[in-house]
């Protein structure tokens, strides 16, 4: 189930938030997470089954009604079991007017999941 982020559950999601390339230095890593505590457009949403396993961070985009998906990221020993398709398809359940959009970091990924309606395009890209 996907649940959207609260402060209690900033270990946990900081944890996550880690595996992802880009993530790892720990400035970055909680520049990112103030970003997602204090940004009105930035949301930070969690997958619980039992425990929580999976993190999905996503930037709303007005101008064009999407969703842009920036991080997601599965505890490393429930990867492999859909658990990020599981999240991505309910994050477009949520949000069904909505276009799931990638950047650089999550289109391989999301590419997989048939429900990414394009790849934003930043920089040089």
């Amino acid at each position: 189930m996907l649940i959207r982020y609260k402060k209690t559950f900033e270990k946990i999601a900081m944890g996550l938030l880690s595996f992802m390339p880009n993530e790892k230095d720990l400035k970055k890593l909680q520049l990112t997470m103030k970003e997602y505590e204090t940004e009105e457009d930035w949301q930070l949403f969690l997958w619980k089954e039992e425990d929580i396993i999976g993190l999905l961070g996503v930037l709303y985009h007005d101008d064009s009604n999407g969703l842009e998906i920036q991080h997601i990221s599965v505890n490393p020993s429930h990867r492999f079991q859909g658990v990020g398709k599981r999240m991505v398809k309910s994050l477009k359940d949520m949000f069904p007017d909505k276009k799931i959009i990638s950047n650089e970091n999550t289109a391989a990924f999301l590419g997989k999941c048939d429900v990414c309606d394009g790849h934003l395009l930043k920089g040089n890209d």
